[in-house]
């Protein structure tokens, strides 16, 4: 089966040390939010000043791994939960189920990244966060799903029906850093999906963002490595085009030379004044 994008381009635990404490973040790990018996938990970044009443936007936080490894602990994923911290953001960055051969995971991943949504929106009061004002943003497996959790309307079917069915699972605003946009068009199986491609085209369809791109989408950042050999740029330009036609604010930088995988200071160029700046646009009231 192809394990599209592949996992072994995450960036991974062992860089953890790349990212020392920051006394403007605080982080606890490993809170439940898909109920105690799930093994996938979250980590928390918060602001480490939040004056009293003060309500902060949220943001969901996916990780990679081609729906079949990573971790809500990779470089990336610490490297984004750190800088939009200090930028007053309250961050999940969250585990979901992952597949594995016979053992499919769609749509249970995506109702995992939803009900991550929902979590930070049944804390609000708890954590001080903003319900009205949440983004989500993930990287390769989990730019797909970031713009699963972003794009489709509660009329296709995707909602997780429990825990936390009460809150929405709707997002304010949409980061996607070189995530597949098209299954159909890739054309190739995969163990996340419960069938193959040539068996079943509308399942794929279904898994596909761009299927979703409609009026009234939230604002879209998308970025995407031009060097990028494992999910290719024009998967990004395809949703970008969707977007376009339908309407949609919306943004593609392309990073020259970046390969696949890379956080939100590579050294072909620092994307945190974009985007944070797109979440502050999106996200913070005026």
């Amino acid at each position: 089966m192809n394990r599209w994008p592949g996992s072994a381009m995450v960036l991974l635990l062992g860089a953890a040390a790349l990212f020392a404490a920051d006394p403007d973040v605080k982080i606890e790990h490993d809170l439940a939010y898909l109920g105690e018996q799930r093994a996938e938990k979250l980590d928390l970044y918060l602001p480490a000043r939040v004056e009293k009443n003060e309500r902060r936007p949220g943001i969901v936080i996916i990780h990679g791994g081609g729906w079949t490894g990573g971790t809500k602990r990779g470089a990336r994923e610490q490297n984004i939960g750190t800088t939009l911290a200090k930028h007053g953001y309250v961050c999940i960055s969250i585990d979901y189920v992952l597949a594995a051969k016979d053992k499919p995971t769609w749509p249970r991943n995506l109702h995992d990244c939803k009900t991550a949504v929902r979590w930070l929106r049944a804390n609000a009061d708890k954590y001080q966060v903003d319900p009205e004002h949440i983004g989500v943003i993930g990287g390769s497996a989990g730019g797909h799903l970031a713009l699963m959790v972003g794009l489709p309307t509660p009329e296709a079917g995707l909602e997780p029906k429990e825990p936390y069915g009460q809150f929405s699972s709707k997002v304010q605003a949409v980061v996607d850093l070189y995530g597949p946009a098209d299954l159909v068009q890739r054309g190739k199986d995969h163990v996340m999906l419960p069938g193959t491609f040539a068996g079943q085209p509308e399942l794929y369809k279904q898994a596909s963002p761009i299927t979703y791109a409609r009026k009234g989408n939230p604002p879209v950042l998308i970025v995407h490595g031009t060097k990028d050999a494992t999910v290719p740029v024009e998967q990004s330009k395809l949703m970008a085009d969707a977007l376009k036609a339908a309407g949609v604010e919306h943004e593609l930088i392309l990073v020259e030379g970046a390969p696949h995988s890379f956080h939100l200071e590579p050294k072909e160029k620092d994307l945190r004044p974009a985007v944070v700046g797109f979440f502050n646009k999106h996200l913070k009231p005026k």
